[in-house]
């Protein structure tokens, strides 16, 4: 508990991944986040792992590493926000995941979308508070109308984001998974 608390003592810095100063071994921090916040923890295969990193990380960094955010405290990744600004119903790169037709009509309203992972010791402590609301500002600048997410319907993390603004807008049941679409309007002016 000590060590947590020192930990979130330093406070981080927040930025645009582009605008952060150089992570040593940032591709094996972010990994770790990654992987150690991921409901999923065990795979079949390497091929399986790659393929799963990719459908959830790998691609915001390729596509959309505009909208990709870090928080930093000295040289050690503490957490990341990956982001898109469009609407993952009506684009094709998002075609691999079911529940997007789903939720096709209430992601017009709300079409961009975010992931965001804090390491253990840093929870708690506002940094995935402050990712959310740097992407928010930005996404308010590029007049991006609202921001969406999904998460299990009974996740411990619900009470985060509501916290942060978002809103329940749509249960999904996706084969035997149960999800809610939570969403957060961006007003303009």
């Amino acid at each position: 508990m000590n060590e947590e608390r020192t930990d979130a003592a330093v406070a981080p810095t927040v930025a645009r991944l582009a605008e952060s100063p150089e992570i040593a071994d940032f591709s094996k921090q972010l990994d770790d986040i990654f992987f150690t916040s991921s409901a999923t923890k065990s795979f079949a295969s390497d091929d399986e792992r790659r393929a799963f990193r990719w459908r959830w990380l790998g691609r915001y960094l390729d596509a959309d590493s505009d909208w990709f955010y870090v928080a930093v405290s000295g040289n050690r990744l503490v957490g990341y926000l990956a982001g898109a600004i469009d609407d993952p119903a009506q684009s094709g790169r998002f075609k691999d995941i079911a529940y997007f037709t789903e939720i096709s009509a209430e992601t017009g309203k709300y079409p961009a979308h975010l992931h965001v992972n804090v390491v253990e010791g840093f929870r708690s402590g506002g940094v995935g508070s402050r990712l959310i609301e740097r992407f928010v500002s930005d996404l308010r600048a590029a007049n991006i109308r609202g921001v969406h997410l999904v998460t299990g319907r009974h996740s411990r993390n619900i009470p985060f984001y509501l916290k942060n603004g978002f809103v329940p807008v749509k249960n999904i049941t996706c084969g035997a998974s149960e999800s809610i679409m939570l969403g957060r309007p961006l007003n303009r002016g």
